[in-house]
């Protein structure tokens, strides 16, 4: 019996010091180091002085925002407006462009302060959780990651290109003359370079946050697509359904942290769009590209950023609420009792039902044709498809296990809500009429697109 109770010793001994080990590799995973997927992330932070890892970087990090987002704006409304300068210098809609911008950007500066703050880089972007995770996802994510900073470039870029070259044109064929520094020349130099500066680091903000929101739907995305295989083996009910929930619970905390930027922007956008509307459709309001040009760029630059937010909340929405569709084929796919494999062994696709009893024997059949999957591009995966899903995926799940599952994904619809509305498809199809509609106007009344 003391040999037994040694032995027995030993082993749980040996358990628990593996335990431990899994334990340490998985905290290690979670910790966050210098040289990890997230050290050149880290440096575009730093680089756009929104870093708050230490003391320093945030005081940095503050003081350029006050800078750039508050007080640049200020002077150059209050003494740069040029308010009796000739008609095309002069900049009746400043007070709409810098309010507009300056709050969104504060709204964004603020969100993004308090993400990183709050949960820690790794936690925000769910790198924390990766370890559980497929090397699929794991390696599609990190890429991700190192393609959403030149998606922030190719938003920024575009709009500084086109706000350089108005400030320029505006500061050389003389729009300000006021020698703050002792010359007019390199005054208006100083001043411009302020403004493009302002401009430049408010459109980063804003656009990297939405980015940022981008590349967390996309982990989703992933985690569904690698869900959806689940159907494709012979899985239990189990399985299927605690790693749904451990999705939708992603997605409740995607939603109950970024619900509150979403609203805000939303809400600042339309007011800015609207108030746009108003202050050109006064009575004897003149209205160019040389007069309103800054506000028909700042407009389309905040519709493009509400836009990103909005496209990949319906996005996820979609790709969630897909789940029900495949379970449902899943269903049907697992109680008809035969298949007809085509000759090449693709995975077929269902075409008719042959409803001839004399040959089946009272069985159900499917004839299946050659996969056409080609002609749909890239718009299909494993979550959405017209795939049939093969037999041996279903081998040991009864029929009321199955009907169970469907019945809960119809009634457990998941995706990104705003406090209690989901963002799907809908939604943002009304927003983007609305928008647009207010963006085209405008354009239409600047440089004559309609």
């Amino acid at each position: 019996m003391a040999d037994i109770d040694i032995d027995v010793g030993k082993e749980s001994l040996i358990n628990h010091e593996n335990n431990n080990n899994n334990n340490k590799k998985i905290f290690n995973r979670c910790v966050s180091h210098q040289q990890d997927e997230l050290h050149s992330f880290r440096k575009y932070l730093r680089w756009m002085c929104v870093d708050h890892s230490s003391l320093w970087t945030a005081i940095l990090s503050w003081t350029m925002f006050v800078v750039f987002t508050l007080v640049v704006p200020a002077i150059s409304h209050f003494l740069l407006a040029c308010a009796d300068c000739d008609s095309y210098h002069s900049r009746p809609y400043d007070s709409v462009v810098q309010l507009s911008l300056s709050s969104v950007a504060t709204v964004s500066f603020l969100c993004l302060t308090r993400f990183v703050s709050k949960y820690g880089l790794r936690r925000f972007l769910f790198f924390d959780k990766l370890w559980d995770e497929s090397e699929t996802v794991r390696r599609n994510y990190t890429n991700q990651l190192n393609t959403s900073l030149h998606i922030v470039s190719y938003f920024v870029i575009p709009c500084f290109s086109a706000m350089s070259a108005y400030k320029i044109w505006w500061y050389a064929s003389g729009g300000s003359r006021i020698p703050f520094l002792g010359n007019v020349v390199l005054s208006d130099t100083v001043a411009c370079i302020m403004e493009l500066c302002s401009w430049l680091y408010r459109t980063t903000v804003i656009f990297l946050v939405c980015v940022l929101f981008r590349l967390i739907c996309h982990l989703q995305i992933l985690r569904l697509q690698d869900f959806a295989k689940l159907f494709q083996i012979d899985s239990d009910v189990g399985s299927i359904l605690s790693e749904h929930l451990r999705i939708r619970r992603h997605l409740r905390i995607i939603s109950h942290r970024y619900r509150s930027f979403i609203l805000c922007l939303l809400i600042l956008v339309t007011g800015s769009q609207f108030s746009s509307l108003l202050i050109t459709t006064k009575a004897y309001t003149e209205v160019n590209m040389y007069r309103a040009g800054e506000l028909a760029l700042c407009s389309m630059t905040l519709v493009t950023a509400l836009l990103i937010l909005l496209r990949s909340a319906s996005k996820i929405t979609h790709k969630a609420q897909a789940v029900t569709c495949l379970a449902a084929k899943w269903h049907v796919c697992a109680t008809l009792e035969s298949f007809d494999q085509t000759v090449d062994g693709e995975t077929p696709t269902l075409v008719s039902r042959n409803n001839n009893n004399d040959n089946n024997n009272g069985h159900d059949v499917i004839t299946l044709t050659e996969s056409d999957s080609d002609e749909y591009g890239d718009e299909e995966d494993d979550l959405d498809n017209n795939n049939i899903i093969p037999a041996y995926a279903f081998s040991t799940m009864s029929f009321q296990k199955r009907q169970a599952l469907v019945s809960y994904f119809e009634n457990n619809r998941a995706g990104i809500t705003v406090y209690g509305f989901t963002l799907d498809r809908g939604t943002l199809h009304t927003i983007f009429g609305l928008e647009l509609s207010l963006v085209l106007w405008l354009l239409g009344k600047t440089i004559g697109i309609s």
